[in-house]
């Protein structure tokens, strides 16, 4: 029984979800939960909570972890808890939202995304998909040493049109597209031992 045990201890991973979205009904919230819906049984999805209440970056507050604000340290953990991520971001202004950027400001020095699988998806009503916004992530998070994978990167052009009434995806080809990140996602992740994306 402890080796069964063990052995389902090893098979059962954590993935992170981020949207860079504060919006209630947020496209990019619901892209991750159509994305958590695809992940191999066995595998727990969360999606972050506290982007919201975390306090604006300072180096002066980021000197002493022991220091730090609650919701930084529990921002903190949850990474470190997390087998892997996905981050699912709008476009402002041609770049990511400052509360995602801020989000990632806290874990520059403290490491949590080093060799961390990483997924990255912009979405946008625009036909790019906010791919200058995703460009940006994606070189924040590759100087900070996240891996992402190949084919673990999308931009989601017309986001609106590829939605049903209760914003969920539609679109075959989108849908496609999100699998192949999650297998990507969940190869990437050591000694996975996780069959392949399920069907949405």
């Amino acid at each position: 029984m402890e080796t069964e045990a063990n052995n389902l201890d090893q098979q059962s991973h954590v993935i992170l979800g981020l949207s860079g979205s504060l919006r209630k009904q947020s496209s990019n919230t619901r892209l991750l939960s159509t994305i958590g819906a695809m992940l191999p049984a066995g595998t727990e999805f969360r999606i972050y909570q506290g982007l919201g209440s975390l306090p604006h970056f300072s180096p002066d507050l980021n000197d002493d972890e022991s220091q730090a604000h609650e919701t930084v340290r529990e921002w903190r953990e949850e990474l470190r808890a997390a087998n892997a991520i996905v981050i699912c971001t709008p476009e402002y202004a041609r770049g990511v939202p400052g509360s995602l950027k801020n989000a990632l400001d806290w874990v520059v020095s403290t490491g949590e995304f080093m060799n961390l699988p990483t997924a990255v998806i912009s979405a946008s009503p625009h036909p790019d998909g906010g791919a200058t916004a995703l460009q940006s992530l994606i070189v924040t998070l590759k100087m900070m040493s996240a891996t992402i994978p190949d084919e673990a990167s999308l931009a989601v052009p017309f986001i609106g049109r590829m939605s049903g009434p209760d914003g969920g995806v539609t679109d075959s080809n989108v849908l496609s597209s999100m699998r192949s990140l999650v297998q990507a996602l969940t190869q990437a992740i050591p000694n996975n031992g996780m069959d392949g994306p399920a069907t949405v």
